[in-house]
């Protein structure tokens, strides 16, 4: 997957000479400058594999990290808007023979696409590194006991703890949630990037969340990916307790509520154990409704066939990119954020708290410290 990755963003960077820098007004060196500046960004990926040993660790400082961030989402939308702008030449050079192609792809048209990728860009990179909004939902779940109607829950996912989102980014959003009072907190996976020691600084304030009925949280992909066994000792040595395939009972004025915690499919690839719903359960009492966390939203179907009451997840970041997002949508089967019916089980998945260093823009898709508010659904 890695050296498919690494070709297509090849490509991309053939494309972009191609169609923007062979058209700069810059004289023949100035584009092949351009052109061999523009290759390693390319290659962020990379660069990131070499320098860290593995895509999802990184470990540059943070401003630089930023601004390779910043200069490699720039390339990307520049990509993205010559497509749109080939796209729309080929359409006029039918309708208008070959005049609209000629000024589509002008230096003057290529060098206001170059300025409009980095202004979103910049503006991008702002709205991904921002401390995320809180947002209330309020969710009707069937069967739920009525002494849980306004029981609320703090959800977070995709916190991708990493010198990009270091300590103190991370802190601010601890200081953030428990401010909300909630009477639980959940992490729907994802909490970091990198190994357990050279995160330790990173992740240290998850250890200062704290709700009435605690804190619990679930793997994502992205724990499996560099020292899983490492970072589930880490979790637990901080009481943050990992759900991996069981569960807890929540008692609330003498009511109970089961929450249940999913590995990863990831976890497969790493020989760790699948998700399963059925050794999550084992042990659970009857009759009572089933919260579910699950990293990633694609199993809320079969999670609503066996009854569960409730799917909470995050992974798809919302796409990030509004338009683009439509491949992440296909990607997870049709979910992409916000509330969703799967027969009689809602489903609700975050647009993410954090973000991965390899994206670091966010476009009409702004992060979320998800408050959610449980009412008994009307039958």
């Amino acid at each position: 997957m890695a050296l498919g990755v690494i070709s297509v963003m090849g490509l991309a960077w053939l494309y972009v000479v191609l169609r923007f820098v062979r058209h700069l007004p810059i004289g023949r060196r100035g584009r092949v400058t351009a052109a061999l500046a523009l290759l390693p960004l390319a290659e962020y990926y990379l660069l990131v594999v070499w320098s860290s040993g593995h895509l999802s660790d990184i470990t540059w400082p943070h401003a630089v990290t930023v601004v390779v961030g910043w200069a490699f989402g720039g390339f990307l939308l520049l990509a993205l808007l010559l497509l749109a702008r080939d796209g729309l030449g080929g359409v006029l050079s039918i309708a208008l023979r070959t005049q609209g192609r000629r000024w589509l792809t002008s230096a003057r048209v290529s060098m206001a696409l170059g300025a409009v990728a980095l202004l979103l860009a910049t503006w991008g990179s702002w709205q991904g590194l921002k401390l995320p909004e809180v947002k209330r939902v309020e969710i009707a779940v069937p069967g739920l006991p009525a002494a849980f109607d306004g029981y609320r829950i703090a959800q977070l996912s995709d916190l991708h703890a990493t010198p990009l989102l270091p300590a103190a980014w991370q802190q601010a959003v601890v200081d953030k949630t428990n401010a909300l009072q909630t009477d639980l907190i959940v992490i729907t996976g994802d909490l970091q990037d990198g190994a357990p020691r050279e995160r330790a600084a990173d992740v240290a304030p998850f250890a200062g969340f704290h709700a009435r009925d605690g804190v619990l949280a679930v793997p994502g992909n992205h724990e499996y990916y560099v020292d899983y066994p490492g970072w589930m000792a880490a979790f637990k040595a901080m009481g943050l307790p990992m759900l991996e395939n069981r569960h807890v009972v929540i008692q609330h004025g003498g009511a109970r509520l089961v929450v249940a915690g999913l590995t990863d499919p990831q976890a497969s690839a790493f020989g760790q154990a699948p998700p399963d719903l059925k050794a999550a359960l084992s042990g659970a009492p009857a009759g009572v409704p089933v919260l579910v966390l699950a990293h990633r939203p694609g199993a809320a179907p079969e999670h609503a066939a066996a009854g569960v009451a409730l799917q909470l997840s995050g992974h798809t970041h919302g796409g990030q990119i509004w338009g683009v997002n439509l491949l992440t949508k296909w990607a997870n089967h049709g979910f992409l954020a916000g509330l969703y019916q799967v027969g009689r089980m809602p489903l609700y998945v975050s647009r993410g708290t954090g973000l991965w260093h390899g994206l670091i823009l966010r476009l009409g898709t702004p992060s979320e410290i998800t408050e959610i508010v449980l009412r008994p659904a009307v039958d």
